[in-house]
Parts: C-alpha cells; sequence; structure tokens
C-alpha cells in the first residue's frame, strides 16, 4: 500500500488491509471480498483497497466488474502504484500485453524500487518477447537485489539476466554475465549442487553458439568430472570432437556412449562420421553394426539399421535372420519397426516372400534367430511354434492392410484365422478393426474395436482407439461413455467437461470433425474452438516458467521451451483443428441459413423439401434442440457443486454448450480469421492451409491475399488438383467484379497472374485441355468438372453425369468417390443422380458405409 493511501486509514483499516492481501495470496476470494468491504464501508474511496478488490473479482472470473472498479481506483488515487500495478495485472490477464506493460511502467516510475512490479514487468516483456525491455528489466532487478553474492536469489538473477542476453542474440554479454557470477563465489559450490551443474553446461552451450568449438571443448573438459549430467556432458564432447575434425577422439566418444546406450540411431551416426564410412561402403557399414549386435545381443538398432542400407541377397539374408529372431519371439511391433522399408519396392517384396515361406513352412528355420541352421534333430516346442505362427499371421495380416502392399481381403483371411486360434487377443480384433477402417465400413470397425476393448477393459490404449473408432462411425454419445470410464467422476460437465479439463486434444478434435461430418456445426465449432483455446493456454503457461525455470536452474530446457513455443501453432493438431473451423465459417458465409442453429444437423436436406415441409422439419428439430438444452442444463445442475474449491468457487457453467451462439455470427469470414492468421503464419507449407485461405480471401474480396495463397498452394504441390479449380475461379472472379479495381491494384493482380492464366483466355478451352490431360484421374476430373460448373452454369446436366462416370475410372479410390459424392451435395444435385452414383459406388465398394442406405 502506499505511503498516502496509508495515512488516510485507521490502524484496524491498515491491519484488515493485510488480511485482503494474505486471502487473495491464498485464494480465499470471499473472505478476501469481506475485508475489502469492511474497509470501504468506512473509506468508500480508499483506491488501493478497490484495486485489490478488483483483482480479487477478476480472480472470481468478474472481469468486467474488475475493470470498473480499477479505474474507479485510478481516480481516486492516480499515484498509487498499487491500483497501476492492479491495473496491468488486469490487462495481462485479457491477454492485452501493451497496455499490461505501460500499467507496469508507470507503477514503477511511482515505485521504483519495487522488486515485485519489476519482476512482473520482466516476466511480461520475456511474454512478449521484448528482449531488449527484458535485458534493462533484469539488469534492475540484479542491481536492486543488493550486494553480490548476498542475496540469496543471487543465482537466479544473475542467470536471468544471462538469459535475457542470450535470446537477445548478445552471446558474449551472456557468456560475460554468468562468468562474472562465478567469480564472485567465495566457496566453491558442491558437487551435488544440481543448479550449478546446468549453470555451468548452460554456458558451455552459449560458448558453442558462439562459434568457438575449440574453447567449448577445453571448458567442457574442465567441468566434466564433477558435472552431474554425465550424459549430456559427454554427448557435447562427441559432438565438439567431431566438428574440429579429431576423428580418433569422436571415435572413442561415440564408442562410450554406445556402451551405455546401444539402442540410440544417433550415436551410430555420430561413430560412422568419425569413421569417416560413406553411405556406399556397404561392407564396412555392416561389420561396425554387426560388432555393436554382437556387443549388445538384446539390442534391436544394430541389427534393424542394417536393413536401410543393405540390398539384394544381402538384405534378404539380414532380414530373415531379424525377422525370424522377432517373430519367433512374438513381438507386436515388428511390422510397425519395418515398415518404413516398404518405400522401396524390392525391399517389400523380398519382405513379403519371406513371411509368405514362413507361412507355409517352406523356410529354412533358423536356431533362436541366430545365423546358425537348425538341426534335424532339434525341434522347438510346440509353445513356440504356436507363438512363431501367431506372430507370422499377425505380421501379414498387418502388411496386406498397409497402403504400400495392400490387399484387404486377404489381410481379412489372414486376421480372420489369427483369431480363430486365440480369440481372446486385442491385438488380433485391433487389426481386423483397421481393416474394416480401410475397407470403408466404419460401422463394423468401429463394433469391432469395442470387441477389443471388451477384451481387456483396463487397458486405457485401447479404450482410447474403441472411442476414436466410434467417432469416426458417428457415434459421439458412445465414444464419451467409453472415455468416461477413464475420466473423474465428479468432474463437471461429465466426460467431455474432464477431457477439455486434461486438454486430451485428440479426443476434441475427433468430436469436432465427426460433427462437422453430421452437419452439426455448432457442436463441431464449439470443439474446434476449444482446441484453440488449449494452444492459448499453453501460450499463457509460459508465465510460469519464466520465473519457474530460473528458481530450479533449469535452463537448457527453458531455452528449449521457449524456442518450442515461438512455433506453437505448427503443431499438427492446430492445423486441423483450425482448417476445419475456417471451412465452417465459410459454410455459414455461403449459406446464411445455417447461422439459425435450427438448421444445423440436417445436412442440407431442407433443399430438397417444400417450403411447408421445411417449415416443419425446422420446428422438428427446435423442438428436440430445446429438450437437449434442457436435459443438459439438469445434469450441469446436478453438478453444479462439483469441481468448486475450498472457498467455493466453482467452475463456471458453459452458457453455450451447443455452439448456437458461434454459428450465429453476423461476420463468419472476420471470426474465420483468428484460426486463418495464426495457421498461414505457422503452417505455410500446409496445402490444406493455403486452399482454405484462398477461399476466405476470395470472398472478404482480398484478391492479392487470395493470389498469394493460390501461389503458395501451386509451390507446395504443382500438380494438385484443387490448384486448376481454384485458379479457374480466380480469374472468373477478376472478369465479373462488380467495380473496378482500383487502377494499381489490378496492374499487380495481373503482373502475377497473367503468367498462370491470360486475361483474355478461353477458359472453357483452357478447362478442357487440363480434362483432357488428366482425363485418367477421378480427382483431377472433378476439379474440371467444378471449374466448368463456375464458367458456364448451364452445364449442370453435362457436369453431373460426368461425375457419375468417374467411378469407372481404374485408378479411382475411395477417398475419390466420397468425394464426387461431396461435389454432387455442393450442386445441390438432382436426387436421381445422386442415387445413380450411391449405387455405383456401392456396387464397386460394397463395405463402405457412406454409400450404403438405411437398410443396409
Amino acid at each position: 500500500m502506499s505511503q498516502q493511501q496509508q495515512m488516510q486509514l485507521g490502524s484496524k483499516e491498515r491491519s484488515l488491509f493485510k488480511q485482503v492481501v494474505e486471502h487473495y495470496e491464498a485464494k480465499h476470494f470471499k473472505k478476501g471480498i469481506k475485508a475489502a468491504n469492511q474497509i470501504l464501508n468506512k473509506n468508500p474511496n480508499h483506491g488501493d483497497t478497490q484495486a485489490m478488490k478488483a483483482l480479487i473479482m477478476n480472480a472470481q472470473g468478474n472481469s468486467d466488474e474488475a475493470f470498473v472498479l480499477c479505474k474507479a481506483a485510478l481516480k481516486n488515487a492516480m499515484k498509487s502504484h498499487v491500483c497501476w500495478h492492479v491495473y496491468g495485472v488486469l490487462w495481462r490477464c485479457v491477454k492485452n500485453y501493451e497496455e499490461a506493460s505501460k500499467a507496469y511502467k508507470f507503477a514503477l516510475k511511482l515505485e521504483p524500487d519495487s522488486q515485485q512490479i519489476l519482476r512482473d514487468l520482466a516476466i511480461l516483456q520475456m511474454q512478449m518477447r521484448d528482449y531488449e525491455g527484458y535485458i534493462k528489466s533484469r539488469r534492475m532487478i540484479l542491481q536492486s537485489s543488493g550486494p553480490r553474492g548476498k542475496n540469496s536469489n543471487s543465482r537466479q538473477n544473475w542467470t536471468g539476466l544471462a538469459v535475457a542476453q542470450h535470446l537477445a542474440g548478445d552471446l558474449y554479454d551472456a557468456e560475460k554475465t554468468l562468468t562474472t557470477f562465478e567469480e564472485t563465489l567465495r566457496n566453491p559450490p558442491s558437487k551435488s549442487d544440481n543448479e550449478h551443474s546446468e549453470a555451468v553446461l548452460y554456458k558451455n552451450t552459449i560458448i558453442a553458439e558462439m562459434g568457438e568449438t575449440e574453447r567449448a571443448l577445453d571448458h567442457l573438459d574442465a567441468v566434466f568430472k564433477h558435472n552431474l549430467d554425465r550424459t549430456a556432458v559427454m554427448e557435447m564432447r562427441a559432438q565438439y570432437l567431431l566438428q574440429l575434425g579429431r576423428n580418433q577422439e569422436a571415435e572413442k566418444a561415440y564408442r562410450a556412449l554406445l556402451d551405455r546406450n546401444a539402442d540410440y540411431r544417433m550415436y551410430y551416426e555420430g561413430l560412422r562420421k568419425a569413421l569417416n564410412l560413406e553411405d556406399s561402403d556397404i561392407e564396412s557399414l555392416k561389420m561396425l553394426y554387426d560388432e555393436w549386435a554382437r556387443k549388445s545381443p538384446r539390442s534391436d538398432t544394430p541389427k534393424r539399421v542394417p536393413l536401410d542400407f543393405l540390398e539384394g541377397e544381402e538384405f534378404r539374408k539380414a532380414a530373415d535372420q531379424y525377422l525370424q529372431q522377432m517373430l519367433h519371439k512374438g513381438v507386436p511391433s515388428t511390422f510397425a519397426n519395418i515398415k518404413s522399408l516398404y518405400s522401396n519396392s524390392a525391399k517389400r517384396d523380398t519382405i513379403q516372400e519371406l513371411v509368405e515361406s514362413y507361412l507355409d513352412g517352406t523356410y529354412a528355420p533358423l536356431l533362436n534367430g541366430s545365423s546358425e541352421e537348425q538341426t534335424k534333430g532339434e525341434k522347438a516346442s510346440a509353445t513356440e511354434k504356436s507363438l512363431f505362427d501367431m506372430a507370422v499371421l499377425y505380421f501379414l495380416a498387418q502388411h496386406y492392410n498397409y497402403h504400400r502392399s495392400q490387399d484387404l481381403a486377404r489381410a481379412m483371411e489372414l486376421i480372420d484365422r489369427a483369431i480363430e486360434a486365440q480369440p481372446e487377443e486385442v491385438n488380433f480384433h485391433m487389426t481386423k478393426a483397421r481393416i474394416w477402417k480401410h475397407r470403408g465400413n466404419s460401422r463394423k470397425a468401429s463394433e469391432t474395436m469395442e470387441k477389443a476393448r471388451s477384451l481387456d477393459e483396463k487397458d486405457r490404449y485401447i479404450n482410447t482407439k474403441a472411442a476414436k473408432y466410434q467417432l469416426r462411425n458417428s457415434e459421439n454419445d458412445a465414444a464419451a461413455a467409453n472415455m468416461g470410464k477413464f475420466t473423474r467422476k465428479e468432474a463437471v460437465g461429465g466426460p467431455l467437461g474432464d477431457l477439455i479439463e486434461m486438454q486430451c486434444m485428440w479426443y476434441i478434435t475427433e468430436d469436432g470433425e465427426a460433427y462437422l461430418r453430421q452437419g452439426k456445426l455448432g457442436l463441431a465449432l464449439k470443439r474446434f474452438m476449444s482446441v484453440n483455446d488449449i494452444f492459448d493456454t499453453w501460450q499463457e503457461d509460459q508465465f510460469d516458467f519464466h520465473t519457474f525455470s530460473l528458481r530450479k536452474g533449469q535452463i537448457r530446457a527453458y531455452i528449449d521451451m521457449v524456442k518450442w513455443q515461438d512455433h506453437l501453432r505448427e503443431h499438427p493438431f492446430f492445423s486441423r483443428a483450425a482448417i476445419s473451423a475456417v471451412q465452417i465459417y465459410i459454410r455459414l458465409f455461403d449459406d446464411p441459413h445455417l447461422r439459425d442453429e435450427s438448421f444445423n444437423g440436417m445436412n442440407g436436406s431442407l433443399d430438397k423439401m417444400s417450403p411447408g415441409e421445411a417449415k416443419k422439419a425446422q420446428k422438428k428439430v427446435r423442438k428436440a434442440r430445446e429438450k437437449q438444452e434442457q436435459a443438459d442444463h439438469e445434469k450441469a445442475d446436478a453438478k453444479k457443486t462439483a469441481g468448486g474449491g475450498a472457498d467455493g468457487d466453482s467452475k463456471k457453467a458453459d452458457k453455450d454448450p451447443r455452439g448456437a451462439k458461434l454459428v450465429s455470427t453476423a461476420e463468419p469470414l472476420l471470426d474465420a480469421m483468428k484460426f486463418l492468421t495464426p495457421l498461414l503464419e505457422f503452417s505455410p507449407k500446409n496445402i490444406a492451409a493455403q486452399q482454405v485461405g484462398f477461399e476466405v480471401f476470395l470472398r472478404r474480396k482480398k484478391y492479392m491475399l487470395a493470389l498469394r495463397c493460390l501461389h503458395a498452394a501451386r509451390s507446395i504441390d504443382p500438380n494438385h488438383f484443387a490448384n486448376h479449380e481454384q485458379a479457374i475461379r480466380f480469374r472468373q472472379t477478376l472478369k465479373s467484379v462488380a467495380e473496378p479495381l482500383p487502377s494499381k491494384i489490378s496492374e499487380a493482380l495481373e503482373a502475377e497472374f497473367s503468367p498462370l492464366i491470360s486475361p483474355n483466355a478461353d477458359l472453357l478451352e483452357l478447362n478442357s485441355d487440363y480434362l483432357s490431360k488428366n482425363s485418367e484421374s477421378a480427382a483431377h476430373v472433378q476439379a474440371s468438372l467444378r471449374a466448368r460448373q463456375v464458367i458456364d452454369p448451364t452445364t449442370a446436366d453435362e457436369n453431373q453425369k460426368d461425375v457419375m462416370r468417374t467411378l469407372a475410372l481404374p485408378s479411382v479410390s475411395l477417398e475419390d468417390a466420397i468425394r464426387g459424392l461431396d461435389l454432387l451435395n455442393d450442386w445441390k444435385a438432382q436426387s436421381r443422380y445422386r442415387e445413380d452414383y450411391i449405387a455405383a459406388a456401392h456396387e464397386r465398394w460394397p463395405e463402405a458405409t457412406v454409400f450404403m442406405n438405411k437398410h443396409d
């Protein structure tokens, strides 16, 4: 509390103010509010108390009321550092870091010696990646922390300054800061001082980053004996020796590492470089790995890696030995371990021949997987033979289910034989479920995976696989019930609420995609928003580590975390959720009636109804929704007290559980930008991201940005089928703009786009040429038909017939067929064309669920 504010209170109120602060720190918010009200009843305009009450209100989730009260506090105590500090905290909580920084700096002007304000400002600057400001704040903290070495947090403060200088790119000053601190130590740290051990290695990495490898090696040799992270020191030393060309010493270093861990591939790579072994020197490489296979007979890596570079008969011999050894042991992951070899068709065929020979008994058995042939008098026990036979069936079923060697009928035959022999084996049923999935039958895949789950109900992995397959079959409730077997029973919101709280992104993403397939856009968008919120939380969680890592001395891990956070939204789960969310917003823009939640889940079927039928259907759906919402509210009320803290604060109820407010947005394209902006920034090589970016910018009439996305997509995959259709549509849009574009924009567009499609090009002819060149690819044919529909809408009937013809192409896949059905749905095709298409597709893919009618 500021001195001026302190003078306004009596002794009793000053004591109460201390209690307010203590209650806030202990998270006893109700008690804190009560104590603050006691002060304000007597001193209604006491700014510091108002500010502290605002801080507590914000912690309770009442952000808007907290801002109002804090602004009133500032009016009453404009020169109180407490009020400005709290004001900064409020802005930080709503992620407005610029305003928070201004407030902190103003508070610091009023109270320059406040360590708390300095620390909060420094943490905020680190979060904003304002490294220059962070260096300044860290230097101020260091200078105000008392005499060198006498402050208990001294190392933390010196290291904090070094980290700031390091991240700002000032490596020389970062090393100098750490060295200066070491010189202040009167007594050498104990050998068990983990913080010192970590700081020494951190200093070493800075020296190495400066390019002074020789000096980094000398420094490492000086600390080698006493450093606690022995493995890291050995790895760094081996790397430095290799970089300096001291290959004999590097060889010894990597051999020492392999003695500790003979399964780490990077050690073998380092040893190969130290021995100057080229990829073409197959004989020497094989000798190297054979040496370590003999030294470490239990290790897998020295036996598996040679399969990557061996060819011909040498490969066949090594693969035979490896496969027999693994299959005799019944190792379930054998196929997963070698399937990367299938990119080489010769190796794939060799593996298939070998394992087929194991199945029909025409192979030469090896003794316990060794290279010695089994003598005639030696016979494996019945148990070992059974284990081997089952492992062979399991391997081959996976082999024929894999996309590079796919024969689904053969895979199903083999896995059925395995299940008949061992009906209780979970892995066999899981593989059968995967086979059904690849045949397009999501219903049978879900049922089979559920059967596998029932065989081992205590296994969390198989439980999650069953839930995933249920979601793929649009069984959202069943999936939630399965996941509920491993979630907290008292969690607010049931299993889903706990999964969101535990940040289970795979489930939330799959759940959203399932709802999207069902046309339930509100629920789908709700899930994708939850994924986005998780990434926001991860971004926000950095605040804790800015202080924790310095306090615990885990500096190298902290630096890695900061660099990882800088690319956080490159994560595949964010890309999946963001692309799906943007696609929903595009649909909401194109079909405004979808923004009415009562239309959600009808998947466009209203377009085929008369106005009266549509009205009845809409009313029926709305009543069902109201009933569902009432049930949701009853469930929430029943669990209202669950999740409450010691002070009675509970998790806020979701006021929009079905996403009705999200889909009723007035500006869907602006909302889409919340996902699209980070998507394009952090995943520029994702072609799907560039394609949805094109769609959004084209609709927003941001033609330069749309063209940029189009060019980016072409640079990623010049032959992607969507490129042609989007380019045609872009030229058609430029031809038909309602108002002429500004001359500079028009000139820039033509300069960039004309080499692709000239302004005077005959689009129908251009599209016809594209169709003739790609007539054997269903995806490219569909793209050309989509383009022809845009150029000349009168060709609708012909286009719908031509979509049907793509099913007769020899190369057409199930994915192509599904894409064709989606195309007919997008065009709102006549029912006869759609029914004929589904019938023809069903004939070709009889197991595919998407082409089955309700009776099937």
